[in-house]
């Protein structure tokens, strides 16, 4: 009988040999999370010789070529979220984006993409012949199930987790090894980017947000630049034996999981563990006491975002960012009028979740302004082409720098007096006016 250890060197592949595998017309699927670089550029590295590839990047990480002018004809590009990677390239209209919105709720096989080839990141196998998929695990084991040909980077200095994240050598097709640089990572976004230091308004919308927050609360924070230097800046300070079910950990959770802040000791389901699908922005040290920690189980994101489990929660917390909010509650966390700047992702699901939950809360946080105090975020109506990520039914707690409205249970005048009392001063007596003419 052939032992794992004999079948993974017969698999091993140089990363031109794997990108070989691609076919004009194929439909190439990146898996969830850090891309696969190596095979990414020996795949792009064929631009001339390939025809009509299908590529899906769900969150662009790496630059590989495709998303500049003139790469059209041969990589016609698909991705989920966009990032500064692909900014240029959405707004030039030469990729699209899939929406998404509450995909582990009733119909997470939308978010499987049919593939002739996954390219995905593993680490090396354990005694046993298992890789595991490293930080995140979002999708990877169905994307994988679903490829005709998967292909594996492997990455030796990847962390193993407990939960579902895990894939045996029997299910991979190739493998390519390759360590990517081994830079000292800092703390970094979970959206990729690196952190700047907070700006001065943050530090006040933290304050706000932790007298919501109670001890006990199990809380989901979003990605976003306003939601996710919270935690640093003391959002739970003084809170104790909270609950993490999240789609991602931001910076700073896995410090206050070793500071025994969060215990999850009061979570309805699967106490004293957190619960995401992806580790993020962690120091190197966050990672190294992450790695191999029971306390810490991911899973599946059909699982995870299952409206039903995170409702299941009691006191579920919700905490997401927002681009701008009407004054009747309609919320966009994606685009500024028709230009598209990220995407749904977990944000609906939680949202419907928390406020669904016996004592759950949706905290919806955004700065008053944008550039440099010269545009209010809250406005009397979302421009046009704005998509609307939470229609107005759903908003619940709204924190600006300048203090919380509450709009549950609210009318239109009553939402709009609650939100022109958090807008900037500069900006209150014209929102005023506008409210006026449209609740009056």
């Amino acid at each position: 009988m052939k032992s794992w250890q004999d079948e993974y060197n017969g698999k091993l592949v140089a990363a031109e040999e794997a990108a070989e595998l691609v076919k004009s017309g194929d439909r190439v699927v990146f898996t969830m999370g850090r891309e696969a670089h190596a095979i990414g550029l020996a795949i792009a590295s064929r631009k001339e010789e390939l025809n009509a590839v299908h590529v899906f990047v769900p969150t662009p990480g790496y630059d590989f070529g495709w998303y500049d002018e003139g790469w059209q004809n041969s990589f016609d590009v698909s991705i989920i979220m966009p990032t500064g990677v692909s900014q240029e390239a959405i707004d030039a209209k030469r990729c699209d984006i899939l929406p998404t919105i509450a995909v582990s709720m009733y119909r997470a096989e939308t978010l499987v993409i049919p593939a002739d080839v996954v390219l995905t990141e593993v680490s090396l196998p354990d005694e046993k012949g298992f890789c595991s998929f490293g930080q995140s695990l979002w999708n990877k084991k169905r994307q994988i199930k679903a490829g005709k040909i998967v292909i594996a980077e492997v990455n030796k200095n990847l962390i193993r987790t407990y939960g579902q994240n895990f894939v045996h050598v029997s299910e991979i097709d190739y493998f390519v090894e390759h360590l990517t640089s081994g830079a000292e990572p800092g703390m970094g976004s979970l959206a990729g980017r690196a952190l700047k230091e907070p700006e001065p308004h943050l530090k006040a919308i933290a304050g706000y947000v932790g007298e919501i927050i109670k001890d006990g609360d199990t809380i989901q924070i979003g990605v976003g630049r306003t939601t996710e230097p919270l935690v640093r800046l003391g959002m739970f300070e003084g809170r104790r034996d909270l609950g993490v079910h999240t789609e991602a950990t931001p910076p700073g959770i896995i410090t206050l999981v070793r500071d025994g802040v969060i215990t999850g000791k009061y979570k309805t389901i699967n106490e004293g563990r957190v619960v995401a699908t992806s580790l993020g922005g962690g120091t190197r040290e966050e990672m190294a006491w992450a790695a191999n920690n029971p306390i810490f189980e991911l899973v599946d994101v059909d699982y995870l975002e299952d409206v039903r489990i995170i409702a299941a929660h009691d006191n579920m917390v919700a905490i997401n960012n927002a681009l701008q909010i009407d004054l009747s509650g309609q919320i966009t966390a994606e685009s500024l009028g028709s230009r598209l700047l990220s995407s749904t992702g977990g944000q609906f699901s939680f949202v419907l979740g928390a406020v669904m939950s016996r004592g759950g809360r949706s905290i919806t946080v955004l700065p008053a302004t944008a550039k440099g105090g010269t545009i209010s975020r809250i406005v009397p109506r979302l421009p046009e082409g704005a998509v609307v990520t939470l229609p107005r039914g759903c908003a619940d707690y709204v924190v600006t720098e300048f203090g919380v409205a509450k709009l549950w249970g609210k009318s239109l005048r009553q939402r709009a007096q609650e939100l022109i009392a958090i807008a900037h001063p500069d900006f209150r007596e014209e929102l005023k006016r506008e409210a006026k003419e449209r609740f009056w």
